[in-house]
């Protein structure tokens, strides 16, 4: 790409195809997937892309070029936004950092998301003991057979009398 290496030496470039092709080889790397497995990735994220097309983006002589479909796949395959994509990466981090960091943010995400998921389940209970007060009980007595656990149905049961779970 101009601009990558304009004679007289390299300058840093904040965007460039090099940061991409950089930042592709290392997130797929931090998330353990193969070539092969980022390439059907891509493909069911809308772009076509083979194993070589990988390979070539990361490591080839001269580096195959990306368009700017190609990015936006890599943005939805790897869940971030396209000028992280096009930054370079951070320095000060190796693989198995960068993989626990991965994994952190996969889990607060999904913690998140059931934490709302949860929330929404216990205020429509609420909802529904408001309705049909003569409920109570047996819906508290449902969660007591379903968790098994007294104090984990007594936590959930607590939530639904207050109405939600935040």
């Amino acid at each position: 790409m101009a601009g990558d290496r304009p004679e007289g030496g390299e300058v840093p470039l904040l965007y460039s195809e090099g940061n991409v092709a950089a930042r592709v080889a290392l997130e797929r790397e931090v998330r353990g997937w193969s070539t092969t497995e980022l390439a059907e990735r891509v493909t069911r994220a809308g772009v076509k892309m083979n194993q070589t097309a990988v390979w070539r983006i990361e490591n080839g002589t001269p580096r195959r070029r990306i368009n700017l479909d190609e990015a936006l796949a890599f943005t939805r395959v790897f869940e971030l936004p396209l000028e992280e994509l096009m930054s370079p990466p951070l320095e000060g981090l190796d693989i198995a950092s960068r993989r626990l960091v991965q994994e952190a943010v996969e889990a607060f995400y999904e913690t998140r998301d059931a934490r709302d998921r949860l929330h929404h389940a216990v205020v429509a209970i609420a909802d529904h003991i408001k309705a049909h007060p003569d409920s109570s009980r047996a819906i508290h007595e449902q969660c007591l057979r379903l968790m098994g656990d007294e104090r984990d149905a007594r936590t959930l049961s607590n939530d639904i009398e207050d109405g939600g779970h935040y």
